[in-house]
C-alpha cells in the first residue's frame, strides 16, 4: 500500500467491503443468539450502515457521515446489552467473514486488529452471574 493509496483501495474498494459485510451478516442471520441483538426484522439496513461505516473508516467514501453524522459507536450501541459473550459471537462471525474474503495476511491482520479492538470497546454489560440470572443493570 503506497502513501497515496488508502486501505480501502488496497483491498479492492467497495466490492471487498460488500463481500465482507454480506458474509458477516449471513453468519449473524444464522445465529439465533446474536441475531436477537438486532432489533430490526430485516438485517438489510444494518448491513448497509455497517458497510458504509467500514468503507469510510478504511478510507473510502464518506457516505456514512454524510447520511448519519459522526459514527459515535459507543453511543449508538449503548441501548443494547453487549456482553463479552455477544462480543465473542460477533468476532466469530467477523473472523469467518474475513476468512471467506481472503485478504493478504498483512491486510487481514490490520483489519482483524481493528475489529477486536472495536468489538471490545462495545462491551457495556457483564454476563449474568449464574445461569438464569436476571440482569438488573437496566441495559
Amino acid at each position: 500500500m503506497s502513501d497515496q493509496q488508502s486501505f480501502y483501495d488496497a483491498v479492492g474498494g467497495a466490492e471487498t467491503f460488500h463481500r465482507l459485510v454480506a458474509a458477516f451478516y449471513r453468519g449473524v442471520a444464522a445465529d439465533p443468539e446474536l441475531r436477537a441483538l438486532y432489533p430490526e426484522e430485516d438485517l438489510g439496513p444494518a448491513e448497509v450502515r455497517f458497510r458504509m461505516f467500514l468503507e469510510q473508516y478504511w478510507g473510502g467514501p464518506r457516505t456514512y457521515s454524510e447520511q448519519r453524522g459522526h459514527p459515535r459507536l459507543r453511543m449508538r450501541h449503548s441501548p443494547f446489552a453487549v456482553t463479552p459473550s455477544a462480543r465473542d459471537l460477533w468476532l466469530g462471525h467477523m473472523r469467518a467473514a474475513l476468512d471467506e474474503i481472503a485478504l493478504t495476511p498483512e491486510q487481514d491482520d490490520q483489519i482483524w486488529t481493528y475489529m477486536v479492538m472495536a468489538a471490545q470497546s462495545m462491551v457495556n454489560t457483564d454476563e449474568p452471574q449464574y445461569p438464569g440470572a436476571i440482569d438488573v443493570s437496566g441495559r
